[in-house]
């Protein structure tokens, strides 16, 4: 019967032995291949980690205060209050390869999404970082205000209207350029007393709005819309003018975006006040912040925790709504509490530095 040709097999160890390392090297430099070009493939993505910290009581390269404040006495403060920052990647400012994307989804400390998910149209990348400068003065702004109400020195503003969300109930009553004088009768000459007396509202009740139009003295009642949380709006957009009595000048200028008011408004108050809040303690946090002290989540959060260690703080503090994000991913070593308010995150600092920290809210799982 007709046997198949074949070839011989191998029975000396030495052969077996060099048939498999000449299989071994062809598989090896297969992969090693692939990896040369996966390695020179540009990779869409846009990778978030851990980016520098600013202690908003410290001086930069030359001496100079990170924070001034000119207008009012100043007094020496120890300890540090660091904003924290994330350092973003992008594929369409710089080439990186398939090696940092991989080590970005295995790491804690960093985020692999498509860049579009985080700038937007790449077409509109100089309105992005536009947009984000604009933010990052404002909220220098608002840290000053927010500072100054917190040591109960209200700061007058003209509360114009900017202009009206489509869903506002006012449409038609009210109009962009407006300027908002009373609510509910009562006198509004601050932009906290404005919200507040919103907030002291319920969705769906009626406010009664005094405003002047062309110099002409009005007012228009209209209902308030729920802001997604149960909380009142009117759906005005407001554009307040703050006639602050002190001047803050910030010397940092590679920071964007609006999450560093709330460490900002901080060291204001630090620095206004005679008492060493911190006692030598470093503290480092994050959150925007609106005039009226109300702090606001911000992204990035778990990078910052870990930028916050890296550059020696023990405390941090966190907006209470990102909590969520926080939980059983505080990196050892770094203590952190939940803030709502510029109020709270003052007191927090306070507790801080006389080691009291007991009464302090923190981060939980829900």
């Amino acid at each position: 019967m007709p046997q198949d040709e074949t070839e011989p097999v191998a029975t000396d160890p030495d052969e077996i032995g060099a048939h498999r390392y000449t299989v071994m090297s062809i598989a090896g430099l297969v992969a090693a291949a692939l990896m040369a070009i996966l390695s020179v493939l540009p990779a869409q993505f846009a990778i978030g980690g851990p980016g520098p910290t600013y202690d908003t009581l410290g001086v930069d390269d030359e001496g100079t205060p990170l924070v001034q404040i000119e207008g009012a006495p100043t007094y020496p403060a120890s300890g540090e209050l660091r904003l924290t920052t994330v350092s973003v990647a992008r594929s369409s400012s710089e080439l990186f390869t398939l090696g940092p994307v991989l080590r970005g989804w295995l790491s804690q400390e960093r985020y692999v999404q498509p860049e579009e998910d985080v700038f937007g149209d790449p077409d509109q990348e100089e309105e992005f970082d536009e947009q984000s400068q604009l933010e990052w003065v404002t909220s220098q702004e608002a840290a000053t205000v927010a500072a100054l109400e917190v040591l109960g020195e209200p700061v007058p503003a003209t509360l114009t209207v900017a202009g009206l969300d489509p869903t506002s109930q006012a449409e038609g009553l009210i109009e962009a350029g407006d300027v908002i004088t009373s609510v509910d009768g009562a006198d509004v000459t601050t932009f906290t007393e404005l919200t507040d007396a919103v907030t002291a509202l319920a969705p769906g009740d009626d406010i009664t709005v005094g405003f002047t139009r062309d110099g002409t003295e009005d007012e228009a009642t209209f209902g308030l819309n729920d802001n997604g949380s149960g909380g009142a709006v009117m759906g005005l957009y407001i554009d307040p003018a703050f006639d602050l009595p002190i001047d803050v000048t910030v010397q940092i200028d590679k920071v964007g975006g609006p999450s560093a008011g709330m460490m900002f408004s901080l060291g204001i108050l630090d620095k206004l006040t005679e008492i060493d809040e911190l006692e030598g303690a470093h503290v480092a946090g994050t959150g925007a912040l609106s005039a009226d002290g109300d702090v606001h989540p911000i992204g990035g959060i778990r990078m910052k925790l870990y930028g916050a260690l890296n550059a020696g703080a023990e405390y941090f503090l966190a907006p209470i709504e990102n909590c969520d994000e926080v939980v059983d991913h505080v990196p050892e070593g770094l203590e952190v509490f939940a803030v709502d308010t510029v109020e709270d995150a003052y007191e927090a600092i306070q507790a801080i530095g006389a080691s009291d920290t007991s009464a302090l809210a923190t981060c939980t799982a829900p």
